[in-house]
């Protein structure tokens, strides 16, 4: 289920896990994706024990999936399985889901991908505006995830590098 069309409640922190892929998806491939990863979670368990959870697409580039862990704790074993999956669509797709070095940010409304040492050069010599905004991957709760996904430059982990 789409984290909008879910039972999880914003107020209460859960565990995300976010996959950037390195370039927007095509609409056949969304489409593709949700199907998959709906039968997935409807399925997704730890010893035994279903997980309740949910994803979504967001900005149509990052796949953002989300587990309430006060019901059930995700284990190694399931986190292993949610890995398997996403590599297959990541694998099928050529989306650079696992691929850490890579920025991603927001310029002119539209969001742009950059390996990190293109990133890093582009800020350092001015050919990146100061004014853009920068995705934060290693949001791990979903109330940081809301709150501190997408941030200012100057407020980013980019921030030391301009």
């Amino acid at each position: 289920m789409k984290i909008e069309e879910s039972s999880i409640v914003e107020t209460n922190d859960y565990r995300v896990i976010i996959y950037p892929a390195s370039r927007p998806f095509e609409t056949k491939e969304a489409k593709a994706i949700t199907e998959k990863l709906f039968d997935f979670l409807a399925t997704w368990a730890a010893h035994g024990k279903p997980l309740a959870s949910s994803f979504k697409i967001e900005k149509n580039q990052f796949i953002i999936v989300c587990v309430d862990e006060e019901k059930e704790m995700a284990s190694g074993c399931s986190i292993d399985a949610l890995g398997k999956i996403m590599r297959e669509i990541d694998e099928q797709y050529q989306l650079g889901l696992f691929d850490r070095m890579k920025a991603s940010f927001v310029q002119n409304e539209e969001v742009k991908t950059l390996k990190l040492q293109e990133f890093k050069s582009q800020l350092r010599s001015g050919e990146l505006p100061k004014d853009i905004q920068v995705f934060d991957f290693s949001k791990n709760t979903y109330l940081d995830f809301l709150s501190h996904f997408l941030l200012p430059l100057e407020k980013s982990w980019a921030a030391g590098i301009a």
